[in-house]
Parts: structure tokens; C-alpha cells; sequence
């Protein structure tokens, strides 16, 4: 999903706007191509280094699904961790450099430590963990404005430039909200095995009713927002509008309807793989752009 949304951004909202509003793009296919790469595998660095320490968690919540020292080795997923981080933070740092911003490689570096950080200690700490590892799906968003907008700033593109970062800016706000609010659904799906493993998640401090309701109402604000958003941007464009409506709060609607109700572990199950659903819908409208600013 990580690739698709990167792809969308690059090839659905800014190369089709180079003629008629003049976006610069700073990157080559191949280069953007290692942008995406580099994204990918410290992503899948960052899910290794977590089933590392989920095991034990692991075994309790999702049995049928643990696949360290089951399929491979912890010591080989630990290197392979080492890898997949050393090919991502390598890359990004080529990336740097060649674009003549060396500073833009803090970024990946970030994104590495954060993961890291995330999986060994910050996880165990109630919402601390469900808020960075949120910041680090929005970063990947905001990776594709960085390195292909920023650096083809001029005094005359500078308002155009600016612009296209916004809405970027606004899809990765949208991806955080959506995952902040699924990791708090997955914490209370995973209670059990959370609390065998001596993890102090925001259900495990607060219990689990009272972390149903924080999560029902959190679930209404990305609804507001977005209709806001569409009424705001969208209004006069019946395409959009309508395609918001019915695959983005819609489903939305229903994820707060079914966390009124939610008790059971299929339930949050459910509920998850629907937020889940709702962020690819959300993050597919950007084909749409193509349609409405020309």
C-alpha cells in the first residue's frame, strides 16, 4: 500500500499537472523508483523488527500467524532486519545527495529509529507507540512531497510547488488519523496477549470499555473533517463528492456504528481490515485529481 500511494502521488496528482499549472518534479523514474524501494524496505524492516518482539505476544493473539521461530530463525530476522534497514537508510542517503540535499537524509534515518524504537520499547507505553508509528505511515506520504517538490522550489513555481505539498500534506494527515485509530482497535484486539507480555497499552491502563468509548468518538473527527474537507474543496465536484461519500465516510460511518457496539475480538478483527479498506479508498481518490483541476 505504501508503493501504490507513493506511485499515486507521483504519477496521479503531480506529473499530470507539469502543463497546465507547471509542477516540478525533482526525481527521474529511477530515482523515484529507489525512493520507493528505499520506503518499502525500511517499512518491512520495521514489521520484522516487530514480530521479533511480538513473539511471545504473538502466540496468543494471532497463533495461526506467528512466524518467527516458526519459519525463520529470530537470529535471521534480526539480520534480516539489519538489511533491509541497511538497503532502505543506503538508498536514501544516494537519493540525498544526488538531488543536492544531504540534509533530506535525516529523514530515513528517522523513520529507521523510529520503527526500531517503536517495536522494542515505545509499544509497551499507552498511546505513546500508537501515535509514532502513525507519524511514520504519514512521513511516508510526506517522503514523496519532500524529495520531489522542495528542491524544485523557485520564486516563480514557489505558490504552484506549495500548493500540490498541501494536499499531499492533507492525504498523509488522513492516513494518520485512520491508522491512530485502527492501532488503538488492533490494542484492544490484541488485549490478551498484550497483558501476558506485561505491556501497558491504553486498553490494558484504562480497560477496555472506556478505551471502546475514547476510540467511538475518535472515530467521528476524521468523519468531520472530511466532509468538511469535501464541502470546503470539493463542493461544485460531483465525482469527487460522490466517490468520498460512498468508499470514504460511509464505511467510516459504519467503523463508529460498529465500535458503539463492538465486544467481541471479531469484532475489533472486523473493524481493522474496514479501516484498513478505508485508508486504500481514501489514498485511490487521488486518481481523481486528474479529472477536477484540469
Amino acid at each position: 500500500m505504501i508503493a501504490l500511494v507513493q506511485y499515486l502521488i507521483k504519477y496521479a496528482l503531480l506529473l499530470p499537472f507539469y502543463e497546465s499549472h507547471g509542477v516540478t518534479t525533482t526525481l527521474s523514474p529511477l530515482a523515484f523508483f529507489l525512493l520507493v524501494l528505499a520506503t518499502v524496505c525500511i517499512a518491512a524492516g520495521g514489521y520484522v523488527i516487530n514480530d521479533v518482539y511480538d513473539i511471545e505476544t504473538d502466540k496468543v493473539n494471532k497463533p495461526k500467524k506467528v512466524i518467527i521461530n516458526k519459519h525463520i530463525s529470530e537470529k535471521k530476522a534480526s539480520l534480516l532486519f539489519i538489511i533491509l534497514n541497511i538497503i532502505g537508510v543506503g538508498l536514501g542517503f544516494y537519493l540525498s545527495n544526488g538531488i543536492g540535499k544531504s540534509a533530506f537524509f535525516v529523514v530515513f534515518i528517522l523513520a529507521s529509529a523510529l520503527l526500531y524504537i517503536y517495536s522494542s520499547y515505545l509499544k509497551q507505553m499507552a498511546l505513546v507507540g500508537n501515535i509514532v508509528v502513525s507519524l511514520v505511515v504519514a512521513l511516508s506520504l510526506l517522503l514523496v512531497g519532500i524529495f520531489e517538490l522542495l528542491p524544485a522550489i523557485t520564486d516563480t513555481n514557489r505558490s504552484v510547488q506549495v500548493f500540490f505539498f498541501k494536499i499531499i500534506l492533507d492525504y498523509a494527515i488522513f492516513a494518520f488519523m485512520i491508522n491512530f485509530i485502527r492501532e488503538l482497535v488492533k490494542d484492544i484486539e490484541d488485549i490478551d496477549g498484550d497483558n501476558k507480555a506485561g505491556m501497558q497499552t491504553l486498553p490494558i491502563v484504562i480497560g477496555r470499555e472506556r478505551t471502546n468509548k475514547i476510540v467511538f468518538f475518535l472515530s467521528l473527527i476524521p468523519i468531520f473533517l472530511i466532509v468538511y474537507y469535501v464541502i470546503t474543496n470539493f463542493f461544485k465536484q460531483q465525482l469527487l463528492v460522490g466517490y468520498f461519500l460512498v468508499l470514504v465516510i460511509a464505511p467510516l460511518i459504519y467503523v463508529s456504528i460498529k465500535l458503539f457496539s463492538a465486544e467481541q475480538k471479531s469484532h475489533y478483527k472486523h473493524i481493522s481490515l474496514i479501516l484498513k479498506l478505508v485508508m486504500l479508498t481514501g489514498m485511490l481518490s487521488l486518481l481523481l485529481y486528474n479529472f477536477i483541476l484540469k
